[in-house]
């Protein structure tokens, strides 16, 4: 019988649906910017495409993990959490990064939201490997 992943499917169904928000973002800036690759000299399809790209590069890691903590048992409200703190995580940085270039408070949480969901699951994976081989 297959493991049962269903926390995990429930967040990448819902980050899949916020990486569509931010890619028809690109898209509708590209066609208004009338700029069809790189950013042009436009500040705002410039910072849409590296919501986007920012996105995806942490994004599959959390979930890979998040997946290999469910399949490993992780308790669920743990899994819950890490999941929308992602979410969260991924969505206030996007709105910040959408309201200035530079420094944000949501870009700036957003980020470290990220990076501590990332952190705690690979304490969670280093720890359960040690733990397993003891």
């Amino acid at each position: 019988m297959a493991a049962s992943l269903n926390i995990t499917l429930l967040y990448a169904g819902l980050l899949a649906v916020l990486l569509i928000v931010w890619s028809l973002n690109v898209v509708r800036l590209r066609l208004q910017e009338q700029v069809g690759l790189g950013s042009g000299q436009s500040i705002r399809l410039a910072a849409a495409i590296r919501i986007q790209g920012n996105f995806v590069e942490y994004v599959p890691m959390a979930l890979v993990l998040l997946a290999l903590m469910e399949w490993h048992g992780a308790a669920a409200p743990l899994l819950h959490t890490l999941g929308l703190v992602l979410l969260i995580g991924r969505l206030i940085h996007g709105i910040g990064l959408t309201q200035s270039a530079g420094k944000s408070a949501g870009r700036m949480l957003g980020t470290l939201a990220t990076m501590a969901v990332l952190l705690v699951q690979a304490g969670y994976a280093i720890g359960a490997y040690f733990g397993a081989i003891l």
